[in-house]
């Protein structure tokens, strides 16, 4: 073999390993899941589903029903990131006490519904993986018998090493006083000195716990004393949106105030009332949780296997049809994904948008919003932006120490709009 060759051989291994390695540090991104996974609910102590913010040593449960009904098999593993979700270089048995890689054994079969579905409960500490050891960021997957993924959920894990102070003001830039609101916060460690802070600490800001808008790119703007002060306005802003629109379920046999018809076909059907655009309309509160949803049935005991599913009817109001966007159902009840099923088609005969979709029963908040050609969001176009509007802000900081491997998440803080001031 020529020298030459060598060389060209040589730079074509650097290269490729070079591209490897650049492959190995890209953010990891949750996979979504099949059409048969439903009603994926990860949490900690509180059992509102979402992005779990929970504390080390408190526990994480996992819970989804297969709708195929056949009792899968199912597994699962957990990954410790940094704190732009690249891998983390930590050893497994670094932040694992314990195993992963292990069967889910504790399922149970629908009883007494018409949509029949296998039911799936994990939770972590269990005799296998007796817990985590260290802070920051996780991701939990769901794998099958082929050891193929079904899919992923992140959840992040801190420690009460930080004060965090949140609160919410109105935007000072006079265009956006009354559509977007600011979050500015202060973070004090009494017991750790935060060393180099502009290099060393991040943080996660997080609208009613959509990490997937979450603004992660913030620096501390000046110290007082041992607080670090971030006191943005626009780098810091979120847009206000709206109430969320709801519907309950929790009596499947009976039209609500949100439910205007039932029909039994092989399973329930329900149709809600024709909702309207809000953008140009006065804001008008009413409660909502922020996003999330409460599976229940009125007439059951356990709600997890005992719960029916019906398809849920969506109608808007709109005269005439879109171009350039879709509209899209958006909501936790599937993580905030704009996919097809949450996708909207126009009825030109009745001038209406509509689709359906399957849900469990029980309290699901949702909204409308535009998902434009370039796949951005636009949440406001259909409900409209206002900053009188009621939204829940968590502040997570992240400490990596000079030398240390990994970042730690160092505490929490929660403000809310309720409170917004000038």
């Amino acid at each position: 073999m020529s020298q030459k060759l060598k060389q060209t051989l040589l730079i074509l291994g650097l290269f490729t390993g070079f591209q490897s390695f650049i492959s190995a540090q890209e953010s990891k991104e949750e996979v979504n899941p099949p059409d048969h996974i439903k009603t994926i609910q990860l949490f900690g102590t509180e059992e509102f589903s979402g992005t779990p913010i929970m504390k080390l040593g408190t526990p994480l449960n996992i819970q989804f029903d297969d709708i195929n009904g056949d009792e899968v098999d199912y597994y699962y593993k957990i990954t410790h990131y940094n704190f732009d979700w690249t891998p983390s270089p930590l050893y497994k048995n670094e932040y694992l006490n314990g195993f992963d890689d292990i069967r889910i054994v504790n399922y149970e079969n629908s009883f007494n519904t018409l949509q029949l579905y296998s039911h799936y409960m994990l939770r972590i500490p269990n005799e296998d993986t007796r817990g985590l050891k260290v802070s920051g960021n996780y991701m939990i997957e769901i794998y099958d018998d082929d050891d193929e993924i079904v899919f992923s959920r992140k959840f992040i894990v801190y420690e009460s090493l930080a004060n965090v102070k949140v609160y919410t003001k109105r935007s000072r830039n006079l265009k956006y006083i009354d559509t977007r609101q600011t979050v500015q916060f202060e973070i004090s460690s009494p017991n750790e000195i935060l060393k180099n802070p502009k290099r060393t600490v991040k943080t996660l800001v997080i609208q009613n716990n959509d990490i997937k808008n979450a603004i992660t790119n913030l620096v501390p703007q000046f110290t007082i004393a041992n607080s670090l002060v971030y006191k943005y306005d626009s780098e810091s802003s979120f847009w206000g949106g709206n109430e969320y629109l709801f519907f309950d379920n929790k009596e499947i046999r009976s039209p609500t105030a949100n439910i205007k018809g039932i029909d039994l076909q092989e399973i329930y059907h329900n149709y809600l009332y024709t909702d309207i655009v809000r953008g140009n309309r006065i804001y008008t509160y009413y409660p909502d949780i922020n996003g999330n949803f409460v599976v229940r049935n009125l007439r059951a005991e356990n709600s997890d296997t005992e719960a029916d599913y019906a398809w849920i009817h969506f109608s808007l109001e709109c005269y005439e049809p879109l171009e350039g966007g879709e509209i899209h159902i958006y909501g936790n009840f599937n993580n905030y994904v704009t996919d097809a099923s949450t996708r909207l088609t126009y009825d030109k005969e009745n001038a209406i948008y509509t689709t359906k979709r399957l849900f469990k029963q029980g309290f699901n908040n949702y909204k409308y919003i535009l998902v434009k050609s370039d796949g951005t969001i636009d949440p406001g176009f259909i409900s409209g932006n206002f900053d009188e509007t009621e939204n829940e802000y968590m502040v997570i900081p992240y400490y990596r120490a000079p030398g240390a491997r990994y970042d730690r998440a160092i505490g929490k803080g929660i403000g809310n709009s309720r409170n917004i001031t000038n």
